[in-house]
């Protein structure tokens, strides 16, 4: 399934131009506009999922698979320091575009960008409330 108003879709069609790093029948990988680093890239699937609660499973997987791909071998090319892997899920989580999409953003030693949060501590009465609702 498509959307044909997500600019993702567009992008991971054909439709608009990119810099494409790679593409096979499920996904197009692209390096970002709006680069946090050097190397920047998402990595798109062909159809249209707003978010990882609406991508099947098989998808996700294939998607994880690629990014370990993509790092491996972008890690050669840019001699990058480090990775993060990173996938937002709804606006409070920084997602901006409600296609699926994962961030593969190279680290280079004193790069300063700034993708960390201040650590919290896990509180018993936290913990208790967590465990008792999974179970």
């Amino acid at each position: 399934m498509k959307d044909k108003d997500c600019i993702f879709c567009k992008i991971a069609a054909g439709e608009i131009p990119s810099a494409t790093l790679y593409e096979d029948e499920d996904f197009r990988v692209i390096l970002d506009l709006s680069p946090a680093s050097k190397g920047h890239a998402l990595i798109l699937p062909k159809e249209h999922y707003r978010n990882l609660y609406d991508i099947d499973e098989e998808t996700a997987a294939k998607a994880f698979v690629l990014a370990k791909k993509m790092v491996k071998k972008m890690t050669d090319v840019l001699g990058c320091d480090g990775y993060n892997v990173v996938q937002n899920n709804e606006e409070a989580a920084g997602q901006t575009v409600f296609h699926f999409h994962m961030h593969l953003i190279p680290r280079y030693k004193g790069d300063n960008v700034g993708l960390g949060w201040k650590m919290g501590e896990l509180t018993d009465a936290d913990k208790e409330e967590i465990l008792k609702k999974i179970k």
